[in-house]
């Protein structure tokens, strides 16, 4: 990204996080951890402005998902121990489940259909957001969220579920600027390596399911938002315009989500 300085960003979003509790007279940070890039710099960030004891990683697998990267990065941050939670949401995600139909109750398998995973997905989603506010409750905590610049505009998130949060100290920062400040912030290199992924099935990979890596997107968004550029003005090195145009529709088609709830004025 063009003159992006990322110990800047790091000071920038420390200094915000930090005001932002202050304001809001609160200590604590709730915050999920799924073992991704976006979690970790996100865990990072809120750990440097509020010090160790005052953060709660929550982990939330859901069956046998891995969670060894989470850890990881938990312990890497020096978090104490007593400030883990984690809890399997397998059980809570199944009885929704089965009550809408999602669950073939004879041998226990997921319906094939793409629009079934995406509901579970949803689901999974929205029943961890439950069990992360209900921990900021009990604690007197805000919630620390984990988004990025090019999931919003990409629309690459569930309403209520994973995009819910207090605050956001990288809702400003495209993904490969999230990269930038993982590198300056010296995390462990598992987590620049890794294919980004929500985690909501086997295999499941964020830039699969896109159909464009965010190395792609994020150039194509930065001249489209940043630069301010029509789509038919976009011309970008090693991209075609049939790649350009298609970042740009997935834009357009998640701008629905950008707005709601849709109110009168």
């Amino acid at each position: 990204m063009q003159n992006f300085d990322s110990s800047q960003a790091i000071k920038e979003s420390i200094e915000f996080l930090q005001k932002t509790f202050q304001k809001n007279n609160k200590q604590k940070a709730v915050i999920a951890v799924s073992g991704g890039i976006d979690s970790a710099v996100s865990l990072s960030l809120v750990t440097k402005a509020l010090g160790v004891e005052n953060i709660f990683p929550v982990l939330l697998p859901y069956k046998d998902q891995d969670m060894s990267d989470a850890r990881d990065i938990i312990k890497w941050n020096n978090i104490p121990e007593e400030n883990w939670l984690e809890t399997n949401i397998q059980p809570m995600v199944e009885s929704f489940a089965k009550e809408t139909n999602l669950l073939a109750i004879t041998d226990d398998k997921y319906t094939q259909g793409k629009q079934d995973f995406i509901r579970l997905g949803n689901i999974m989603a929205r029943t961890r957001m439950i069990l992360i506010f209900d921990l900021a409750k009990k604690l007197g905590a805000l919630v620390c969220g984990t988004e990025n610049k090019s999931e919003k505009h990409l629309g690459y998130f569930t309403r209520f579920g994973d995009e819910a949060a207090d605050v956001e100290p990288m809702f400003h920062l495209y993904k490969t600027q999230v990269r930038l400040i993982a590198e300056t912030l010296e995390l462990p290199v598992v987590f620049l390596q890794k294919a980004p992924t929500a985690g909501l099935w086997s295999n499941q990979t964020d830039e699969n399911e896109l159909g464009f890596s965010y190395d792609i997107a994020d150039a194509v968004m930065e001249e489209y938002f940043d630069q301010g550029k029509p789509a038919t003005d976009i011309y970008l090195e090693g991209i075609n315009k049939e790649m350009v145009q298609k970042v740009i529709q997935r834009i357009e088609v998640m701008k629905f989500k950008q707005v709601v709830p849709y109110s009168l004025d």
